[in-house]
């Protein structure tokens, strides 16, 4: 992070002690916590961030860069400020890092406006409630676990399972159906997904009104760390300034909490339940409560959460399962029947599933698919051991049903055309439940399920 010296304060100290990332710095006078410290004259310049007062002379602070190069002696000034981002509209359609310099070869930001990444959530008073569904054009989402427009969704699976694809489907749908814009927080990216991600959505053409925001995973955990709160301070510039639906993603929000321990553990904190930092709900806490829409514009947050060992009772899960509307669980069982988005439909959840809510008819066919789609599975060992022909008439017929369902609750993405070679859709809701009803009154029991696999509207042809 580059700190003019025309703007930084004088010298306030030298490091004393360097433990990793860790600097141990003995000031005078002492900067107040989160303050944002820098080295000047050396190449690369160093910045820090202040976590700890030890006693009236010394501090801890944490490196936001590769920590080598760092020796003891090395003279430290005060920037003024908490660490700071400059915004700017010009900020869609770039690849950023934490600190909002480029990262994709262009210019630099222009440098009219900072905003510190430490922020209050909005007033109350300026605070909306959420306003019902954001539709995405992905069937099994928009039919089982709709988005709350202005709330908070996680999407919880492993590797491999197609977590990123979704999320970037999301972005392309936020973009072609609701005119809005995408910020995108990638937290512990690999270099490799980063790159990935940038080119493919590029190629998708969402990239205009998007914005990527990185902290890779070789970078420091206090980048980790920090990485997600720069990009929600652009999200919220973007959803003030320009009044639009602006979707903020994470990927991933489970790193962003291993950071925190890392950094934790790195202060010499006492572990909590499980080697947690004892801080971790107010942390989570603090990057979710800023998360909300106002009367500006909506913020709506579908974030990826990585659950270790598959246990949902992971503290950190449940740190993060606490702040959110809906949840939705990709299934390694669903991708590994060619089922994709490999979404399950029993475990995914949303606190709009209320028939007051989204009317009877839609309730009642998402309950119709689900009972379904839950007997089919209860079956599915009697159906193994003994065969279809041993189930009453009544099974069979449901069972044929559920796969049919299954079938075509499956869609080929717009990002994944040019891979696929399949032509993307996106499905309006109303087609959806009209469909659906038509697969549980029986009006498709004379189609096979290949007809039903990998389309759009069972009424338009196939893409």
């Amino acid at each position: 992070m580059e700190v003019d010296a025309d703007i930084t304060g004088g010298e306030i100290g030298s490091i004393v002690e360097v433990h990793g990332p860790v600097v141990l710095i003995r000031c005078n006078p002492l900067p107040p916590l989160r303050q944002a410290l820098v080295t000047r004259g050396r190449d690369p310049a160093y910045t820090f961030e202040v976590y700890q007062h030890l006693d009236r002379e010394q501090i801890r602070a944490i490196t936001l860069e590769n920590p080598a190069g760092l020796q003891r002696g090395m003279r430290v000034y005060d920037s003024g400020a908490p660490l700071s981002v400059p915004v700017s509209q010009a900020c869609l359609g770039r690849l950023l890092d934490a600190f909002g310099a480029p990262l994709d070869g262009g210019p630099p930001l222009p440098d009219v406006e900072h905003r510190p990444i430490h922020a209050h959530p909005a007033p109350f008073h300026e605070t909306t409630s959420s306003t019902g569904i954001l539709e995405t054009g992905i069937k099994v989402i928009d039919l089982l676990s709709p988005f709350v427009r202005g709330g908070k969704t996680g999407l919880f699976g492993g590797a491999g399972v197609g977590k990123t694809v979704l999320i970037m489907e999301f972005m392309h749908a936020i973009v072609a159906l609701h005119q809005g814009v995408s910020v995108f927080a990638g937290v512990g990216e690999r270099i490799r997904e980063g790159h990935e991600l940038w080119h493919e959505m590029r190629d998708a053409g969402v990239m205009p009104n998007s914005l990527i925001v990185l902290g890779q995973m070789d970078e420091s955990p206090g980048i980790r760390f920090r990485v997600g709160l720069s990009a929600l301070t652009y999200a919220e510039y973007l959803r003030d300034t320009l009044g639009k639906e602006v979707l903020f993603l994470m990927d991933n929000v489970f790193r962003f909490a291993q950071a925190g321990s890392e950094i934790s553990g790195l202060l010499g904190r006492i572990p909590a339940t499980v080697g947690y930092q004892p801080t971790l709900m107010s942390e989570v806490a603090e990057l979710e409560d800023r998360i909300i829409s106002t009367r500006a514009g909506a913020l709506t947050s579908v974030q990826a959460v990585y659950v270790p060992a598959d246990d949902m009772t992971d503290p950190a899960v449940n740190a993060i399962l606490g702040h959110l509307d809906s949840m939705v669980i990709l299934s390694r069982s669903q991708a590994a029947k060619g089922i994709y988005p490999a979404v399950d439909p029993l475990q995914s959840t949303t606190s709009l599933m209320d028939r007051y809510i989204l009317g009877d008819r839609h309730y009642s066919v998402a309950e119709g698919v689900r009972e379904h789609l839950a007997r089919y599975r209860e079956l599915e060992d009697v159906i193994a051991m003994l065969g279809i022909q041993e189930l009453s008439e009544h099974d069979r017929l449901v069972v044929l049903r559920a796969r049919k369902l299954q079938r075509y609750l499956t869609q080929p993405f717009h990002v994944t055309a040019e891979h696929a070679g399949m032509k993307g859709v996106a499905v309006p809701l109303e087609e959806t439940l009209s469909d659906c009803e038509r697969f549980l009154s029986g009006a498709y029991d004379a189609t096979t399920e290949e007809e039903c696999y990998m389309r759009g509207a069972m009424g338009r042809p196939r893409p």
